[in-house]
């Protein structure tokens, strides 16, 4: 494990500071996910861009705003308070350093598992609140997302004429599903950061998700960027009240390299706070994650991925840094 002194961490986001003159303008696919016949614009999406944004997803606003006050309370909290739900273990609060590898960036947040049983005594103590209403609050925020996340997986897998349409969401339904939660805070660049005027500070560094699929949702504060097939960064500008939705490398492996994991990362933002809540939807840790058999013309031949499961590439990924092409260990050699 990599231990990194707070002048060592603040070396290292100077270091991340990324030029925006490669970044490019492009229209995010837009999806109302209400329509039955917009499965096929789903699977365009997960074609092109592997990532897509949701709209009528009929998820309850008083379920979104109720979390995000209890999470702007908490990250508002003194460090003092904040540090003593850490360290990660591998849940908790987490301050710049992303993963035990050495990568940081200009951002601080909530790991949480979806386990119902769930420890939030030491974050009930922060907010001075019953940790049964912190579990009530994420709890019902994360139900909702599962629901949205297995209808999106049914319309993609319909999309693509997989039988049963429960292929992939099946997995997120799984009582041991291995599926994650988080609240990411990226407070405004510090004024020892001003003086690197035109640049962009790394508030999370770029990445793929290694999960099945991710569901994202920020306040109205823009950060979000992915990168598209031929390597251009495009920035998404923020909506509020629509989710955005990611491939992750299970689903990229499912479809045999008919999806694409999309690489994503954030930049602070110098004069306003983003607060976003990502659900990582992803399957039992003894789960056997290869290209489903339907969408192989020629048999086992045409897989471009070895079997896995999911404990073993979870675990792979947690070796590695976040920028690494964690999939290129399970590709095949043809």
């Amino acid at each position: 494990m990599v231990v990194l002194s707070r002048q060592v961490v603040n070396e290292q986001l100077i270091k991340n500071y990324k030029s925006p003159s490669s970044f490019f303008p492009c229209n995010i696919p837009l999806i109302d996910i209400s329509k039955p016949e917009s499965k096929n614009q789903l699977v365009k999406a997960c074609e092109e861009f592997g990532f897509f944004k949701v709209v009528n997803h009929g998820v309850p606003m008083e379920f979104i705003t109720k979390l995000e006050l209890e999470a702007i309370k908490f990250f508002s909290s003194p460090m003092s308070q904040k540090e003593k739900t850490g360290p990660l273990d591998p849940f908790g609060y987490g301050n710049k350093k992303i993963g035990p590898n050495g990568d940081v960036g200009w951002v601080e947040y909530i790991l949480l598992s979806t386990n119902s049983e769930f420890n939030y005594q030491k974050f009930a103590s922060i907010l001075g609140v019953n940790p049964k209403d912190i579990r009530d609050a994420v709890n019902d925020y994360v139900l909702a997302m599962k629901k949205m996340a297995c209808e999106i997986l049914e319309m993609l897998a319909e999309g693509l004429k997989i039988h049963p349409k429960n292929v992939f969401s099946k997995l997120l339904m799984d009582e041991k599903s291995d599926s994650l939660f988080r609240l990411n805070h990226y407070p405004p660049c510090p004024d020892e950061f001003q003086e690197y005027n035109g640049r962009n500070l790394i508030g999370f560094g770029e990445h793929t998700d290694p999960q099945i699929i991710s569901l994202l949702r920020s306040n109205n504060t823009s950060g979000l960027q992915i990168s598209l097939v031929d390597g251009h960064w495009i920035s998404v500008p923020p909506d509020q009240n629509s989710f955005f939705i990611n491939v992750g490398d299970s689903l990229q492996v499912m479809t045999n390299g008919r999806f694409k994991s999309v690489k994503h990362r954030v930049l602070a933002n110098s004069v306003k706070s983003r607060l976003s809540m990502i659900y990582f939807g992803g399957p039992p840790l003894s789960e056997k994650i290869a290209p489903l058999s339907s969408l192989l013309i020629k048999g086992d031949q045409d897989s471009l991925y070895k079997e896995f499961t999911w404990f073993e590439y979870k675990n792979s990924a947690y070796k590695s840094r976040l920028a690494d092409n964690r999939l290129v260990l399970f590709e095949k050699v043809l």
